[in-house]
């Protein structure tokens, strides 16, 4: 199957300096993200670096989301591959994963030690709902690039409630939800941009 390649990223904006600075950067970003890291991607990646553009970020997002695996760990690749290629792709990828896999390894260790403490129980439960505030957070703020999209604002807002109605109130498996109104969406904008 042969792909075009991604476009060269524009030298006029702010890029990674090295592989370094790409494993650095991942690595920082994995370490602040706790449940609800998108809200904390788009601030980074977007707002502060400026290595993508709000409507740039929010493309590569629906496509790491499809993907299989952690969706944070898709557009690490996908942004290490943008600026260096495979060796970026792989640097990215090792600056989400390898401090946070052995966080995780010894927060696995104390959890067992205290998992039936009243204490922990209650904590996690207000974690669920800070993460639940950090992604409507983030989805309020990435809002305004619906500006920029084909489909237009009232088209997006019947797409988004009709997703939320699948899978909250219907209960429906993602992949029936991503099938069914994703490819309705991608069909309605292919019409569109084909005009």
């Amino acid at each position: 199957m042969n792909s075009l390649p991604p476009s060269p990223p524009d030298p006029a904006r702010p890029q990674p300096k090295s592989l370094t600075d790409l494993f650095i950067s991942f690595t920082l970003l994995a370490l602040q993200g706790f449940g609800g890291v998108l809200a904390i991607v788009q601030h980074e990646l977007v707002e502060k670096k400026r290595w993508l553009t709000r409507e740039e970020f929010i493309e590569d997002w629906a496509v790491a989301q499809i993907m299989p695996g952690p969706n944070v760990v898709n557009i690490s690749l996908m942004i290490g591959s943008r600026y260096f290629g495979l060796p970026g792709a792989l640097a990215a990828m090792a600056g989400m994963l390898a401090v946070p896999l052995v966080i995780v390894l010894l927060m696995a260790m104390v959890y067992a030690q205290f998992a039936g403490h009243p204490g922990v129980a209650g904590a996690l439960r207000g974690m669920s709902a800070v993460t639940a505030g950090l992604i409507i957070s983030a989805g309020l703020r990435l809002s305004g690039a619906l500006k920029n999209n084909p489909l237009g604002i009232r088209t997006c807002a019947v797409l988004a409630v009709l997703c939320f109605f699948c899978i909250a109130v219907m209960r429906w498996p993602l992949i029936y939800v991503l099938l069914g109104v994703g490819g309705t969406a991608c069909i309605l904008a292919y019409r569109k941009l084909g005009k």
